[in-house]
């Protein structure tokens, strides 16, 4: 049910600020709640997910239950199943007997979603957000664009709380930006590797640095649409080896909301420790990719001879700059041998992963509240808000944006139903979306606080110590 409408200067309840997959699961499930008023805003003119990344087979690396909405309500109208449905697709997809779904249909999934759920507002760019003590409300002024991305018309909207989904960006190394920045020479990111992609195997020699799932697939692709013998490729990534992404049954449960709970109550150093020792949870490689990969270099050696293909893992980019005018010079250093090169090419794929977007700019009007970490990050609670002075009464929530105070499973679709339904039942103060007290075999740590579910005892071979004794 939609809400009534409200007049211009009443408050809602909720305003939301991004339309990627986080706050689309948000928008999913609180739009059957008829006591809430929400709205989220996008300046793009549409959902838009990773689009230069689509590539033709590429699937996702969790099943297809993480989507919107199932893993916290699988009788909403917002399922993929639900999707499958009204596309009359669900009897070929039954026996496809797909668990992985195609990237590309994803994106279509998310597409059918935002087209039709109301409350949706693209083409509206979020400007500033502030607080006003004097009626107790948060101010958030947005620039509404026409379809040439031209600024139409200037809106301000009130709402008693605020959630924060604008996602992350591509991350460009400082070595590589000059480059990535100028025109001329192809250098792009992987995020837009497909806008880019008749040039790019257009050019007589093609690097990919990044040694992540990105690199991996756009190697793959590039090496199958290159002739055999004469494939001039190299891959280099900072990584030490072509690492497989851990996909244990209980390495997955890293991705579980009893690790996000546990991982939030460590100490803050604890915390970034392991975020920077824990990449194989998330920036390794499916096992499937290295195995299309590998199986492709292969059948290249069947008639004698190894292809034109380098692949070196545990490099970095030291610095980069053109050779006349069509090439460019990567100057790089072997982390292990201590040894450096120099590299010419034709292209570079920049498959360097992304980085939260910065939040400075947006909550500058905010800042005077914000409480912060010892490293000027923002302070995230165990309900996804962010901590504020204590004379703001409202909210504001973050989504993907909280890795550093909730760990690896932060950028995961699979927990975002959960952090949205975690959100929501914040908001409304009451448990409108019944969540599981827990959620994995795995026990991370010793307090049994950590992991009993509420209103149990603690096993008595598990009692607290008091004092260390």
């Amino acid at each position: 049910m939609t809400p009534p409408p409200t007049a211009p200067d009443t408050p809602r309840d909720l305003v939301g600020i991004g339309i990627g997959p986080c706050n689309l699961s948000l928008a999913a499930l609180a739009q059957p709640l008829a006591e809430l008023d929400t709205a989220f805003y996008e300046q793009r003119p549409g959902f838009d997910w990773h689009p230069g990344l689509l590539l033709d087979g590429t699937t996702l690396q969790v099943p297809f239950l993480a989507d919107l909405v199932t893993l916290v309500d699988p009788a909403s109208r917002w399922t993929f199943l639900n999707h499958l449905k009204a596309r009359d697709r669900l009897f070929p997809f039954y026996f496809a007997e797909r668990f992985h779904i195609q990237r590309a249909e994803y994106d279509a999934y998310c597409r059918w979603v935002a087209a039709n759920l109301p409350g949706l507002h693209f083409r509206h760019q979020v400007d500033a957000v502030r607080w006003n003590p004097e009626r107790e409300v948060f101010e958030v002024d947005y620039t509404q664009l026409d379809a040439d991305g031209e600024a139409e018309a200037l809106g301000r909207t009130h709402t008693r709380n605020i959630v924060l989904g604008v996602g992350t960006e591509p991350h460009v190394p400082e070595p590589l930006r000059p480059l990535a920045d100028a025109p001329g020479v192809p250098v792009v990111h992987a995020a837009d590797y497909l806008g880019h992609r008749e040039r790019l195997l257009a050019a007589e020699h093609i690097t990919v640095v990044g040694s992540g799932q990105s690199g991996a697939e756009v190697f793959l692709d590039l090496l199958r649409h290159r002739p055999a013998g004469r494939e001039r490729l190299t891959w280099i990534g900072r990584t030490e080896a072509f690492a497989p992404m851990e996909y244990s049954k209980l390495g997955l449960e890293h991705f579980t909301p009893d690790y996000t709970r546990y991982f939030h109550a460590l100490a803050e150093p604890v915390r970034d420790q392991l975020v920077a020792a824990q990449w194989q949870l998330h920036k390794g490689i499916g096992a499937d990719t290295l195995a299309a990969i590998h199986d492709e270099l292969y059948r290249r050696t069947l008639d004698g001879g190894w292809p034109d293909a380098v692949l070196t893992p545990g490099v970095r980019v030291r610095t980069a700059g053109r050779l006349a005018t069509t090439k460019v010079e990567l100057h790089l250093e072997h982390i292990q041998q201590g040894t450096r090169t120099r590299l010419t090419t034709d292209a570079v794929v920049l498959a360097t992963g992304y980085r939260e977007r910065p939040l400075d700019r947006l909550l500058a009007g905010l800042d005077p509240y914000l409480r912060r970490d010892s490293s000027e990050r923002p302070r995230v609670d165990e309900h996804f808000r962010l901590v504020l002075d204590p004379s703001v009464t409202g909210s504001v929530y973050v989504q993907n944006a909280e890795r550093h105070t909730h760990g690896v499973g932060a950028p995961d679709l699979g927990l975002a139903a959960w952090r949205s339904a975690t959100i929501l039942n914040s908001l409304t103060g009451k448990e409108t979306y019944p969540l599981p007290s827990r959620t994995a075999f795995t026990t991370f740590g010793l307090q049994p606080s950590e992991w009993v579910p509420s209103g149990r005892r603690p096993p008595e071979h598990l009692t607290p110590l008091v004092d260390g004794r």
